[in-house]
């Protein structure tokens, strides 16, 4: 992570949002979906729902129509209302810090919960999608099967002070260097620690 560290000190999401409400909404929306479509679907979302009150009195037609591009809109609609509804009548209206809580929210996994909680709340959790998945198999950084024990090597890894930027190094590495079929290992900072361009280095020689 040092040259992270050194050459990328203060990475952001590229989830666009105004409030912790409306990253949970943008996150939720993300789900096996790009961000650039999320952030072409949410403006006219969150300026129609602002609030969690609001979008909890509303019904399935009226905010399917924001999300019907992105993937799974039906049940993304679905999810959307009842996490709003939960968050007005289980947690004040406000998103909470801890993992266990917002898993209890419709529609919030492990790694949602650990993506709010880590830009929101700089808890020193990492959460894993493909692309932190794919990395840090490639980079030799866990070789778990499964996202939950992946998460495990990473933390393992990763001290907690850097843990709420590891993802969004891991993953922007991934979304436009270490892609899935073509990496671009050429313009990689990191190929001299990267165990699957070593195996590559091999395979040629």
């Amino acid at each position: 992570m040092d040259w992270f560290e050194k050459n990328q000190p203060l990475p952001k999401t590229e989830l666009h949002h105004d409030s912790p409400f409306h990253l949970l909404i943008a996150v939720i929306l993300s789900a096996q979906c790009t961000d650039r479509r999320v952030n072409m679907v949410a403006p006219p979302l969150f300026e129609r729902f602002p609030e969690p009150a609001d979008l909890a009195s509303a019904g399935f037609d009226e905010v399917f129509p924001f999300v019907k591009s992105v993937s799974y809109p039906n049940s993304k609609t679905r999810h959307l209302i009842d996490m709003a509804r939960k968050l007005v009548t289980d947690f004040d209206s406000e998103v909470p810090s801890g993992i266990d809580e917002l898993m209890s929210l419709p529609g919030v996994g492990r790694k949602t919960a650990n993506v709010i909680a880590s830009i929101v709340y700089d808890k020193p959790v990492i959460a894993v999608d493909t692309h932190v998945f794919r990395v840090s198999h490639r980079l030799g950084l866990s070789d778990g099967k499964t996202v939950d024990s992946v998460e495990k090597d990473l933390e393992a890894h990763i001290p907690p002070f850097q843990r709420a930027r590891a993802h969004h190094w891991l993953i922007l590495h991934g979304r436009y260097i270490c892609t899935a079929r073509k990496p671009k290992c050429q313009d990689c900072p990191l190929a001299g620690w990267c165990r699957d361009y070593e195996k590559k280095n091999l395979k040629i020689q």
